[in-house]
């Protein structure tokens, strides 16, 4: 398990870290604190951050080449020319965990980011987002892809699950591909990464800043999964990746948390830097902000390596566009879209 370990923290350690900036200039919409910058800056891109939460801009700005601008994004915001626009709009409007409040609210951020498009006309674009936005609200993303269409770009989405290009978690998010040519998708890797790989160094370890489940909360959770028909507990496990890690279950309630189980018995909540390195960022990675901002960056971000696999397969369809095949057939909408955002 050591050498596991040693290999995937080696990995993260020496890959994920930008690499001296060069064209093309990648635009990092609703950018947090830079997963997904990362990933392209470590595959050699040079980016420009916009994102509206301080203390996440902070944090892009300390680790990444590319600036990051504290910004809350409109239709009306103005961009540089880019090649490339990327990123992650909030879909709140739309999804369970929101309010459903539907169209004209403002914290929907796909007007936005199709405004963005319209005025750069990148080469590529690309949107990352839960995979509920092909299901319960399918109709509201076959009205972006419509009109990315009527944009002139060939769109591919598809879910990739994080676990199969290198991270040891099981994270399942669907990614949407805006170009006018060919575009391959990163191919996965064979070998799936187990928490343990990440984290067996610091999983026993009880810092100061630990914190620990008393006996009300452990009865809590045993009634949390009983009531949810769990078969096994939802604590990690290292001998497998690690499910999903959000906001909800780093830094909130007792359920759901991520949580290490001690030899001794007592659980203990994931520490920062493990649920990072779950995420596949570096261990010199700094993130800015209070306990609960910096649970709330990691759980929002796309893992950079990841992100560095599809920077990668768009280096590739930039240098070669065209590809060697002839341009793909348009994946059917999965319903009729009617309304129009921009």
């Amino acid at each position: 398990m050591m050498s596991l370990m040693s290999s995937y923290v080696e990995r993260i350690n020496s890959l994920m870290h930008p690499q001296p900036p060069h064209d093309p200039l990648v635009l990092d919409l609703f950018a947090g604190a830079g997963g997904l910058g990362l990933g392209f800056e470590a595959a050699g891109f040079q980016t420009l951050g916009y994102e509206k939460d301080k203390a996440a801009a902070a944090t892009y700005n300390a680790n990444l080449h590319g600036e990051c601008i504290t910004a809350t994004l409109d239709a009306d915001t103005h961009f540089p020319a880019a090649q490339v626009v990327i990123g992650g709009p909030p879909c709140q409007p739309f999804s369970v965990g929101g309010k459903q409040l539907g169209f004209g609210d403002p914290r929907d951020g796909f007007p936005a980011f199709l405004a963005a498009v319209k005025q750069v006309q990148p080469q590529v674009l690309m949107f990352e987002n839960v995979r509920g936005l092909m299901y319960r609200n399918h109709w509201y993303l076959d009205m972006i892809v419509q009109q990315l269409r009527d944009l002139g770009y060939t769109v591919e989405w598809k879910l990739l699950n994080a676990v199969n290009y290198g991270v040891p978690q099981n994270r399942e998010r669907l990614f949407v591909i805006g170009h006018r040519g060919k575009f391959q998708w990163p191919e996965p890797e064979l070998h799936k990464v187990t928490a343990g790989a990440a984290i067996e160094d610091m999983a026993f370890l009880t810092p100061p800043e630990s914190k620990f489940l008393t006996a009300s909360m452990d009865g809590y959770v045993a009634r949390y999964e009983a009531a949810s028909k769990c078969v096994t507990p939802r604590d990690l496990h290292l001998d497998r990746p690690s499910r999903t890690l959000t906001c909800r279950n780093l830094a909130g309630a007792t359920g759901d948390m991520m949580r290490v189980r001690l030899p001794d018995g007592r659980r203990r909540r994931l520490l920062h830097q493990e649920a990072a390195r779950l995420q596949s960022f570096p261990d010199d990675f700094q993130f800015i902000g209070n306990e609960t901002e910096r649970y709330n960056q990691i759980g929002n971000a796309v893992p950079p390596l990841l992100a560095f696999h599809l920077a990668q397969s768009i280096r590739r369809h930039l240098d070669d566009p065209q590809g060697l095949q002839a341009k793909p057939e348009a994946q059917p909408l999965l319903f009729a879209p009617q309304p129009v955002l921009i």
